[in-house]
């Protein structure tokens, strides 16, 4: 048999237009070293790169599946929930919180701004922030941003549902900046519909 070099960026590109035998190929064949090769971040940048990580019988995509269509028109914060479920399981490769003394879990930070107060802001300010146009959430013009990352067990109220904590900062961090679209269909209710 003939060895192949690839270098990572290939390596991940392979993987990422694999099937799930490809996929799991490539588990065996790199061993231990598989997530520091290519970790999960480099693996998962969309929804479906989520779901083909897990596998459709993983149960929040079966859940997210059987309601898949129904969603599709109605209720995106539903619909956001199931899919970040899917998103956050995938990025903590089966990690889980234990609620246990000493275990840190981290969740996303997000703040939102008026027009106004981005107005006010000076220049150094406004590159800072990671915009998402609001309007189609609070039909006027504001900015959502990722402002960082918590440590859920500093805090004794419950403001996240614990199947959307990380095991890291890191992954916190990364989800909240590459899903920011899902984020915000999750916290924001929808603009209502025009009367006719």
């Amino acid at each position: 048999m003939k060895t192949i070099e690839l270098d990572r960026e290939t390596l991940v590109a392979v993987y990422n237009n694999s099937n799930a035998i490809g996929r799991k190929t490539i588990k065996e064949q790199l061993g231990e070293k598989f997530s520091e090769i290519l970790p999960i971040t480099n693996r998962v940048k969309t929804l479906k790169d989520a779901m083909e990580e897990l596998g459709e019988e993983h149960e929040a995509v079966k859940v997210y599946r059987s309601m898949e269509w129904n969603l599709r028109d109605t209720m995106p914060d539903i619909k956001a929930y199931l899919q970040l479920r899917i998103i956050t399981a995938a990025l903590n490769e089966g990690w889980e919180p234990q609620f246990i003394d000493g275990e840190y879990r981290w969740y996303t930070w997000y703040e939102l701004h008026t027009k106004e107060e981005i107005d006010r802001m000076d220049e150094k300010e406004k590159k800072r922030l990671v915009l998402l146009d609001g309007r189609a959430y609070a039909s006027s013009c504001c900015g959502l941003r990722f402002s960082t990352s918590r440590n859920a067990s500093s805090y004794s109220f419950s403001s996240f549902g614990s199947h959307l904590v990380f095991k890291s900062q890191e992954l916190a961090e990364y989800a909240s900046k590459q899903f920011i679209k899902i984020y915000a269909d999750f916290c924001f209710l929808p603009k209502e519909k025009e009367s006719k």
